[in-house]
């Protein structure tokens, strides 16, 4: 039998602040109806003095470890994707592991932007095959809000704060992570980054971004990558039971669909309600359609994002 990372649990957690975009515009040059008419959100997070990424994270770990029904010290691996840390250093996983009361495991940040958890995912799927790590806890947690210049009506309306989590346990069977496959493209730093950082000005920094050049780019490349992934996996799009994709922009999400002749019917939409969390936005959305009754065991799932870097990556798993 094949050993494989099959996952155990999920969890999420939202800030307790939700803003609409009516409330946005009181203090933003924009609308509710320009809003939803070019990205479909209508909702976002925003954390709160008390709330980090840190604290989200741990608050998503406890969901999935108790929908797994696995005690916090069974956890050998912790990978948490964020470009929202809650210090430079050390990471905030090692924060997790401390929230979560585990006295020793493996804990570390991947920083790949809204890609950061499929390249978790593939880290702890890798160790987990290996024989590394047998019980892994992967995280997606993001505060966005406190990187954003509020003054740019072309950004600050499109993200949002939050964490998702999943148990990935080590099994023999057909089920479980059937194929991952990353990309990264470093010369278009320009279209999507923070314009700050330690060893530059010393500063965090704001989130900047060239929306066009962006969705042009996450289209093709997402498509790409979706379909390299089932090739992997040795499945087609007609095998796909549901897409669950970063969540950045519901244009996105149906153009992708389209490209890959899916019926949008198939794909996990929470943009609408959460914005873009960045690394958080696939787990969140995994959480939701599992926790609602969509996803369901035995369905054949695609997880897909793209990011600043570009990074981008696609996960091809039996749930």
């Amino acid at each position: 039998m094949t050993r494989r990372a099959v996952i155990a649990g999920t969890g999420s957690a939202l800030p307790a602040r939700r803003v609409s975009n009516a409330e946005l515009a009181e203090t933003v040059d924009t609308s509710d109806e320009w809003i939803v008419e070019r990205t479909g959100i209508r909702f976002r997070h925003i954390a709160g003095p008390d709330e980090t990424t840190g604290t989200l994270a741990a608050d998503a770990a406890r969901a999935a470890l108790a929908d797994a029904g696995i005690p916090a010290d069974d956890i050998d691996l912790i990978v948490l994707a964020t470009a929202t840390p809650d210090q430079t250093f050390p990471s905030t996983a090692t924060k997790v592991q401390a929230a979560l009361g585990i006295g020793d495991c493996v804990a570390f940040d991947v920083a790949a932007v809204c890609s950061g958890f499929l390249y978790a995912v593939q880290v702890a799927d890798s160790m987990i095959v290996s024989g590394a790590a047998n019980r892994a806890l992967v995280i997606g947690a993001e505060t966005f809000s406190r990187i954003l210049d509020w003054e740019d009506r072309g950004t600050c309306v499109l993200f949002g704060d939050g964490a998702g989590a999943i148990i990935l346990e080590a099994r023999e069977g057909d089920a479980g992570i059937l194929a991952t496959r990353l990309h990264a493209d470093g010369r278009h730093n320009d279209m999507l980054y923070v314009d700050g950082g330690p060893s530059t000005t010393g500063t965090v920094g704001k989130l900047r971004m060239k929306g066009r050049e962006v969705f042009r780019h996450a289209v093709v490349n997402l498509a790409n990558v979706m379909s390299e992934a089932l090739e992997a996996a040795g499945l087609t799009a007609d095998d796909v039971n549901w897409v669950v994709p970063h969540q950045a922009n519901a244009r996105i999400l149906d153009a992708t669909a389209r490209k890959l002749n899916l019926s949008p019917e198939k794909v996990v939409v929470t943009v609408d309600r959460h914005a873009n969390t960045s690394a958080a936005s696939v787990p969140l959305a995994l959480d939701v359609a599992i926790r609602d009754g969509r996803i369901k065991r035995g369905d054949l799932l695609v997880l897909e994002a793209m990011g600043g870097g570009f990074t981008w990556g696609a996960s091809v798993i039996r749930y």
